[in-house]
């Protein structure tokens, strides 16, 4: 039996692989708390780092993570357990981040950009998309994956485009200098584990998007990774990329975890560069299944120039920031009607899996529906002062 079937939500090598994260402790606490994950068994370290921010932004954060003080609260997969039941009661997993911002990069794959050019030409409507996609094809082909963003080659394809009438402002960004980096997520706004994800009330094209995500500390140094769906209304941002907020950021829109696995001598960014990552969404209601995996080695757009125009002489980010490194999975696999692509339906399990870094599911829920978004930063440093907590971290500081 290997390790991974025995703990079916963890990296296959989670023996040796430190894992950070977040969890909500009910009475007498009532309040979230940073936890590693040591030998199958999660410790609260709050006492040492009240906020993944701040243990992103030490030195020894590995040592932190490893062998920090902290209060056991018991096992791993427990935890899991109980953050997958909405009825269990006691301790559940957050994201694993906290007040970083959450940001973003789109059409970083050449599968991603056509789409997203398919989305455009479409009008956001679904039914055209066939058509739309053959016709493109038709013209520019397929496969980009060759072309280097910024590069001489991209300029000249782009110059044959525009003379085909077939530019598009996806296009601008997929070959461009310039990567897409947006806002996604307002900090302490994002879903876990076990968490419902949201669909905005009028959105009904709409579809998950399987992502690392690096987490990245205030100096602007990237410290580990995780896993996120980046929920996209396809039919909202097709309408207009000036949507983009609209269709991008709505409760639980946004989903990191479970756990954020720190670099060290087993796990860097290299890594990250040769992960896949799995998609599978289950329907509730109609036994749909679909599958997938994105190969990380087909980015266009290395990680960290990435994060290198996200962050820097242009951009300071002083609580750090989440980047979502975009996808090249949009699923076009026929659900409703013929030819009209795939859409979520409300009670979609989604499972996003990574062997380095474990899994993250969530359920498919509408956001003006699901729990409401009430705990922000003003209110976890209440929590936290209130629990005393502040007081020791600004002593040892």
């Amino acid at each position: 039996m290997t390790s991974s079937s025995i703990h079916p939500y963890l990296p296959a090598d989670f023996e040796r692989a430190v894992l950070v994260g977040r969890v909500w402790r009910p009475a007498p606490h009532h309040g979230p708390s940073v936890v590693a994950i040591r030998k199958g068994e999660v410790f609260d370290i709050t006492e040492t780092v009240a906020t993944t921010a701040d243990l992103f932004d030490r030195a020894d954060a590995l040592d932190i993570a490893r062998s920090a003080p902290g209060e056991s609260l018991g096992n791993v997969d427990a935890l899991l357990a109980r953050s997958l039941d909405p009825n269990a009661p006691g301790l559940k997993l957050l994201a694993p981040c906290d007040v970083q911002a959450i940001k973003a990069c789109g059409v970083t794959f050449a599968v991603s950009l056509l789409e997203r050019v398919i989305e455009e030409q479409a009008g956001g409507d679904a039914a055209k998309a066939k058509q739309v996609r053959e016709t493109i094809n038709a013209l520019i082909g397929a496969d980009l994956s060759t072309i280097q963003p910024g590069s001489e080659s991209s300029q000249k394809l782009k110059a044959e485009l525009e003379r085909r009438g077939a530019w598009s402002q996806y296009m601008e960004v997929g070959i461009g200098p310039d990567a897409e980096v947006f806002t996604k997520s307002q900090p302490m706004s994002a879903v876990g584990f076990g968490a419902d994800i949201g669909l905005y009330k009028t959105s009904v094209w709409n579809n998950p998007e399987p992502e690392i995500v690096l987490a990245v500390n205030s100096a602007g140094r990237i410290v580990g990774a995780t896993l996120g769906n980046d929920v996209n209304l396809r039919d909202i941002e097709g309408r207009s990329a000036l949507l983009l907020g609209k269709a991008k950021d709505n409760n639980g829109s946004c989903s990191i975890g479970p756990f954020v696995r720190l670099f060290d001598e087993h796990f860097t960014l290299d890594s990250v560069g040769n992960e896949d990552v799995s998609l599978k969404i289950e329907g509730a209601d109609d036994g749909f299944l679909l599958e997938g995996v994105s190969h990380m080695n087909e980015i266009s757009r290395d990680p960290a120039e990435l994060v290198n125009q996200t962050h820097g002489p242009h951009h300071q980010y002083p609580d750090g920031f989440m980047l979502f490194l975009g996808t090249m999975f949009s699923p076009i696999k026929d659900r409703d009607t013929q030819g009209a692509g795939f859409t979520h339906h409300l009670g979609d399990v989604v499972t996003i899996s990574a062997p380095l870094l474990g899994t993250l599911v969530n359920t498919v829920r509408r956001s003006d529906e699901i729990a409401q978004w009430t705990f922000g930063v003003r209110k976890l440093y209440d929590n936290l002062s209130a629990r005393g907590l502040l007081g020791k971290q600004h002593a040892r500081a």
